[in-house]
Protein backbone atom coordinates (compact mmCIF):
# COMPACT_ATOMS: atom_id res chain seq x y z
CA UNK A 1 0.00 0.00 0.00
CA UNK A 2 1.28 2.86 -0.92
CA UNK A 3 1.03 6.11 1.58
CA UNK A 4 0.62 9.50 -0.34
CA UNK A 5 1.26 12.74 1.58
CA UNK A 6 0.97 15.96 0.71
CA UNK A 7 3.47 17.72 -1.53
CA UNK A 8 4.18 14.46 -3.54
CA UNK A 9 3.26 14.28 -6.98
CA UNK A 10 0.10 12.27 -7.20
CA UNK A 11 -0.13 9.28 -9.04
CA UNK A 12 -0.93 9.87 -12.84
CA UNK A 13 -4.29 7.57 -14.18
CA UNK A 14 -6.67 7.50 -17.35
CA UNK A 15 -10.16 5.59 -16.80
CA UNK A 16 -13.76 6.09 -17.81
CA UNK A 17 -15.38 9.24 -16.59
CA UNK A 18 -19.63 8.83 -16.42
CA UNK A 19 -21.95 12.20 -15.27
CA UNK A 20 -21.13 15.73 -15.60
CA UNK A 21 -20.00 16.95 -18.34
CA UNK A 22 -18.72 13.32 -19.50
CA UNK A 23 -21.97 11.88 -19.97
CA UNK A 24 -22.52 8.00 -20.36
CA UNK A 25 -18.65 7.99 -20.45
CA UNK A 26 -15.50 9.28 -21.86
CA UNK A 27 -11.47 8.69 -20.55
CA UNK A 28 -10.29 11.24 -18.82
CA UNK A 29 -7.06 11.59 -17.43
CA UNK A 30 -5.16 13.44 -14.23
CA UNK A 31 -2.80 15.18 -17.20
CA UNK A 32 -5.92 16.89 -18.11
CA UNK A 33 -6.27 19.22 -15.34
CA UNK A 34 -2.59 20.50 -15.17
CA UNK A 35 -3.29 24.09 -13.85
CA UNK A 36 -6.67 23.13 -12.24
CA UNK A 37 -7.67 21.44 -9.02
CA UNK A 38 -8.67 18.27 -8.97
CA UNK A 39 -10.47 16.58 -5.81
CA UNK A 40 -10.12 12.90 -6.24
CA UNK A 41 -12.49 11.09 -3.44
CA UNK A 42 -12.61 7.21 -3.26
CA UNK A 43 -15.86 5.70 -1.91
CA UNK A 44 -16.37 2.24 -1.12
CA UNK A 45 -19.81 1.72 -3.10
CA UNK A 46 -22.86 3.24 -5.10
CA UNK A 47 -26.06 4.01 -3.38
CA UNK A 48 -24.95 2.62 -0.24
CA UNK A 49 -25.91 4.96 2.76
CA UNK A 50 -22.28 6.22 3.68
CA UNK A 51 -21.82 6.80 -0.06
CA UNK A 52 -24.90 8.64 -0.36
CA UNK A 53 -24.51 11.07 2.42
CA UNK A 54 -21.32 11.78 0.81
CA UNK A 55 -22.37 11.96 -2.32
CA UNK A 56 -25.01 14.50 -1.56
CA UNK A 57 -22.74 16.36 0.62
CA UNK A 58 -20.61 17.60 -2.59
CA UNK A 59 -23.82 18.17 -4.23
CA UNK A 60 -25.47 20.07 -2.27
CA UNK A 61 -22.41 23.17 -2.24
CA UNK A 62 -21.98 21.84 -5.59
CA UNK A 63 -22.29 25.17 -7.07
CA UNK A 64 -19.57 26.61 -4.53
CA UNK A 65 -16.84 23.64 -5.44
CA UNK A 66 -17.37 23.91 -8.76
CA UNK A 67 -15.81 26.98 -9.40
CA UNK A 68 -12.23 26.17 -7.12
CA UNK A 69 -12.09 22.30 -8.50
CA UNK A 70 -12.15 19.57 -10.56
CA UNK A 71 -14.50 17.14 -8.75
CA UNK A 72 -14.47 13.56 -9.28
CA UNK A 73 -15.74 10.37 -7.04
CA UNK A 74 -13.98 7.15 -7.37
CA UNK A 75 -14.73 3.40 -6.47
CA UNK A 76 -15.02 0.12 -8.73
CA UNK A 77 -18.31 0.00 -9.89
CA UNK A 78 -19.56 -0.18 -13.37
CA UNK A 79 -20.65 3.11 -15.49
CA UNK A 80 -23.87 1.70 -15.53
CA UNK A 81 -23.69 1.49 -11.25
CA UNK A 82 -22.61 5.06 -11.31
CA UNK A 83 -24.92 6.00 -13.93
CA UNK A 84 -27.82 4.74 -11.75
CA UNK A 85 -26.48 6.54 -8.71
CA UNK A 86 -25.88 9.81 -10.58
CA UNK A 87 -29.35 9.68 -11.66
CA UNK A 88 -31.39 8.85 -8.95
CA UNK A 89 -29.66 11.51 -6.62
CA UNK A 90 -29.32 13.83 -9.21
CA UNK A 91 -25.31 14.35 -8.47
CA UNK A 92 -23.68 16.98 -10.85
CA UNK A 93 -20.30 15.69 -11.35
CA UNK A 94 -18.92 12.93 -12.77
CA UNK A 95 -17.46 9.30 -10.98
CA UNK A 96 -14.74 7.38 -12.15
CA UNK A 97 -15.05 3.81 -13.01
CA UNK A 98 -12.02 1.64 -11.55
CA UNK A 99 -13.26 -1.87 -12.44
CA UNK A 100 -9.20 -3.42 -12.20
CA UNK A 101 -8.06 -1.34 -9.27
CA UNK A 102 -5.42 0.58 -10.49
CA UNK A 103 -6.45 3.68 -9.14
CA UNK A 104 -7.44 3.00 -5.49
CA UNK A 105 -4.08 0.92 -5.26
CA UNK A 106 -2.10 3.78 -7.14
CA UNK A 107 -3.54 6.23 -4.05
CA UNK A 108 -3.12 3.37 -1.56
CA UNK A 109 -7.04 2.92 -0.84
CA UNK A 110 -7.21 -0.63 -1.42
CA UNK A 111 -7.39 -1.75 1.73
CA UNK A 112 -7.97 -4.73 4.25
CA UNK A 113 -11.47 -4.25 5.82
CA UNK A 114 -13.58 -6.71 8.28
CA UNK A 115 -16.61 -7.02 8.83
CA UNK A 116 -18.69 -9.20 10.96
CA UNK A 117 -15.51 -11.19 12.00
CA UNK A 118 -14.59 -11.58 8.13
CA UNK A 119 -11.58 -9.72 6.39
CA UNK A 120 -11.92 -8.55 2.40
CA UNK A 121 -10.23 -5.64 0.47
CA UNK A 122 -12.14 -2.91 -0.28
CA UNK A 123 -11.67 1.39 -0.70
CA UNK A 124 -11.13 2.97 2.25
CA UNK A 125 -12.85 6.03 2.10
CA UNK A 126 -10.40 9.08 1.40
CA UNK A 127 -10.16 11.89 -0.27
CA UNK A 128 -7.22 13.64 -2.33
CA UNK A 129 -6.82 17.70 -3.26
CA UNK A 130 -4.40 17.81 -5.93
CA UNK A 131 -2.85 21.71 -6.27
CA UNK A 132 -2.50 22.49 -10.66
CA UNK A 133 0.91 21.67 -10.77
CA UNK A 134 0.38 18.21 -10.33
CA UNK A 135 1.38 17.57 -6.60
CA UNK A 136 -0.93 16.57 -3.84
CA UNK A 137 -2.17 19.51 -1.43
CA UNK A 138 -4.19 17.38 1.15
CA UNK A 139 -5.11 14.14 1.94
CA UNK A 140 -8.05 13.26 4.28
CA UNK A 141 -8.15 8.84 5.61
CA UNK A 142 -11.37 7.45 6.88
CA UNK A 143 -13.20 10.76 6.25
CA UNK A 144 -16.76 10.75 7.62
CA UNK A 145 -19.47 10.52 5.09
CA UNK A 146 -21.28 13.65 6.60
CA UNK A 147 -18.42 15.88 6.97
CA UNK A 148 -17.08 15.37 3.51
CA UNK A 149 -18.08 17.95 1.39
CA UNK A 150 -16.85 20.95 3.80
CA UNK A 151 -13.97 19.31 4.87
CA UNK A 152 -12.74 19.52 0.95
CA UNK A 153 -14.35 23.02 0.56
CA UNK A 154 -12.60 24.29 3.64
CA UNK A 155 -9.32 22.59 1.81
CA UNK A 156 -9.63 24.47 -1.08
CA UNK A 157 -10.06 28.12 0.40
Amino acid sequence: MSNLLPGQLAPAFTTQAVGGSYGDGTQVSLADFLGKHVVLYFYPRDDTPGCTTQACGIRDIWNALHAKAAVFGVSCDSEKSHRKFIDKFELPFPLLSDLTQELVKAYGVWVEKSMYGKTYMGIERSTFIIAPDGSIKSVFRKVKPAEHANLVLESLA
